[in-house]
C-alpha cells in the first residue's frame, strides 16, 4: 500500500507517525516501503528508521544511521536525544544501576556527538556558548531574575527554567566565593588581588581594604654612655658604719649582729 505514496506523502505519514508516538504502526509502515535508494535515503524515512531502532533496542543500528547521513538542524534535537539516552541506557545495563548527574557527564565525555546531529558549536555542562553568552550579558545587569524572566530567558536559550535558575544560582555562589578570595588577596595597600576581574562590573570596587595593625613609630635608642664609678676610698680612712632600715625606727649596722 505505501507504493502507491509518493516521496512527499511518505515523509508525511514518517513524521505524523513519529510525532504521534505510534513507534509500532511506524515500524510497520517502514518495512512496507520499497527499497528504493531515492526513497530510503529521505531524512524523514532516516529519521523514523533511527526512532524504531531505538524503541526496540537496537542501539548499534542506530548508531550507523546517526553517523552515516548528515541531518538538517531542525532534527538535531530529536536524534541528539536519541543518541545520548541509547548511551546513558547501555551505561547503566553495564552498571546494574541509573546514572547519576556525574555519570551521565561522563557518558558524554566518552561519546561525544558525531558531526552529523551536531552543529559543531562547543557546550559547557549542555549548554551552548551562545545561550552562556545571553544569560552572562543579563548576569551582568541583573544577577537575581524574576520569574516572568527566567521563563523568556529559557525560551529564547532553548534551556528550560530549571536550568536557567540553577546558572543564576551558581554564578552567583561562584561570585560571592571569587570576592571572598579576592578580599584576603589585598595587600597592604589595599590593591585588589588577580581575582578581581572575575566579579561583574556591578559588584566591581566594592572591596574593602584589609585591616592592618599599626604600630607607633620606634623611638631612637638612647645613645651609650660610659658610668663613672666611684674612686675608692683608702682602706686607712675610717668611715662610717652604713645602716639599712629594717622597718620605721629600726636600724641595723652592716657587718653586725642586732645591738
Amino acid at each position: 500500500m505505501a507504493s502507491v505514496f509518493s516521496a512527499e506523502q511518505v515523509a508525511c505519514v514518517c513524521e505524523v507517525l513519529l510525532q504521534g508516538g505510534a513507534m509500532e504502526r511506524l515500524s510497520a509502515f517502514l518495512r512496507s516501503l520499497p527499497t528504493w535508494p531515492s526513497l530510503q535515503g529521505q531524512e524523514s524515512v532516516l529519521k523514523a528508521r533511527a526512532a524504531v531502532a531505538f524503541h526496540q533496542g537496537c542501539f548499534p543500528e542506530l548508531y550507523s544511521l546517526l553517523e552515516g547521513f548528515h541531518f538538517s538542524p531542525r532534527s538535531h534535537p530529536l536524534l541528539q536525544q536519541l543518541w545520548l539516552r541509547a548511551h546513558y541506557l547501555e551505561a547503566e545495563r553495564q552498571r546494574g544501576r541509573p546514572l547519576g548527574a556525574v555519570g551521565k557527564y561522563r557518558v558524554r565525555r566518552k561519546f561525544p556527538l558525531p558531526r552529523t546531529i551536531w552543529d559543531g558549536e562547543e557546550t559547557s555542562y549542555c549548554f551552548k556558548e551562545k545561550s552562556r553568552s545571553v544569560l552572562r550579558a543579563w548576569y551582568c545587569r541583573k544577577p537575581y531574575p524574576t520569574p516572568r524572566e527566567k521563563r523568556d530567558l529559557a525560551a529564547a536559550t532553548g534551556l528550560t527554567t530549571t536550568q536557567v535558575s540553577n546558572w543564576f544560582k551558581n554564578r552567583r555562589q561562584r561570585d560571592r566565593a571569587a570576592h571572598c578570595r579576592d578580599r584576603y588577596a589585598m595587600d597592604k595597600r589595599g590593591v585588589p588581588g588577580p581575582h578581581c576581574s572575575r566579579l561583574p562590573p556591578e559588584r566591581q570596587g566594592l572591596h574593602t581594604p584589609a585591616l592592618t595593625k599599626t604600630f607607633p613609630p620606634r623611638r631612637a635608642p638612647a645613645p651609650y654612655t660610659s658610668v663613672c664609678l666611684p674612686t675608692p676610698t683608702p682602706a686607712s680612712a675610717p668611715q662610717p658604719p652604713a645602716t639599712v632600715r629594717d622597718g620605721p625606727g629600726l636600724q641595723t649596722p652592716h657587718g653586725g649582729g642586732p645591738e
